[in-house]
């Protein structure tokens, strides 16, 4: 495939800033706010009490050990680190009605990424298949904003397949300030291979998982022969649509899949927000941004 031109490059990023411009300065940017605020804390030292402190900062195992109360103080950091893991291996390029994947992915790396540059917090990107494609260090300013869209519009992957274990075991590894990470992906992996690696990162970072689907991933409608391709692998075959078995089956080990999916996040105690290709994704990261405001 030849490489965009500059002006193509412009035209697209702009294009994509007029999209999510209206839900970023409308709702996104302040519901992202509100949803993390005082998330930038960070443990200082332990001091002995003196009256007037908060019972609540009280540190017990240090009270215990020296017979005598002491709390815990905090500095609060000014700014925030958000990284965005964006999934971009084939089965992101596939989508059935209204959109594709991938480009609701690029739409909200771009309004994550807008709204963190309005709060004057440090954003980076981790472009992903089976290997870390690309990775931009989280970084200030509009300019790099600016790139990271760039970046998810036109970065040309050099594998298809998707192993979501590398990136997250790469940001445990070198993210070592807390953080807020933001996976945005299709999840089509084995659930169990992400567990361990979700389980060691969450240990210090907030981690919010996007999954991205669309129906025709989880039905199969009745069409007659049809030949079946994976978008990763390539993999072709000749199936019987027609074949009530077949379609139930297929059904039954997707949802297999996005059951055990849900219960390694439920039992991480991780937010998970599901966007279709036939929604508004705004509405369901709203939902979520006011959810967590709540809690």
């Amino acid at each position: 495939m030849a490489r965009p031109d500059t002006k193509e490059i412009i035209a697209k990023v702009r294009q994509i800033d007029i999209t999510t411009k209206h839900p970023v300065e409308g709702i996104i940017s302040g519901a992202y706010l509100s949803a993390f605020k005082g998330m930038g804390i960070d443990f200082s030292e332990v001091r002995e009490y003196q009256i007037g402190d908060d019972p609540r900062t009280i540190d017990w195992n240090v009270t215990a050990r020296m017979n005598h109360p002491f709390v815990k103080e905090f500095i609060e950091e000014r700014d925030l680190t958000v990284m965005i893991v964006f999934d971009i291996s084939r089965s992101s390029e596939f989508g059935s009605v209204r959109s594709i994947k991938k480009d609701i992915g690029i739409e909200l790396c771009a309004s994550l990424a807008m709204s963190a540059m309005r709060n004057n917090d440090k954003v980076g990107l981790m472009l992903t298949t089976d290997m870390v494609e690309k990775y931009l260090p989280p970084v200030k300013g509009k300019k790099h904003v600016f790139r990271i869209i760039r970046e998810t519009i036109f970065h040309e992957p050099a594998h298809n397949n998707t192993d979501l274990s590398v990136p997250l075991i790469r940001l445990s590894r070198i993210l070592k300030k807390k953080s807020v990470i933001f996976i945005i992906s299709d999840f089509q992996v084995e659930p169990d291979s992400i567990k361990k690696p979700l389980q060691v990162l969450k240990c210090r970072h907030d981690i919010i998982c996007i999954r991205l689907w669309d129906v025709r991933e989880h039905q199969i409608p009745d069409i007659g022969l049809i030949e079946l391709e994976d978008e990763e692998t390539g993999e072709q075959i000749l199936v019987d649509t027609g074949d009530i078995e077949f379609r139930k089956k297929y059904s039954e080990s997707v949802g297999l899949r996005i059951w055990k999916l849900s219960e390694i996040m439920n039992r991480l105690e991780l937010d998970l927000i599901d966007i279709s290709t036939v929604q508004d994704w705004v509405q369901p990261v709203l939902k979520f941004f006011n959810m967590r405001v709540k809690r």
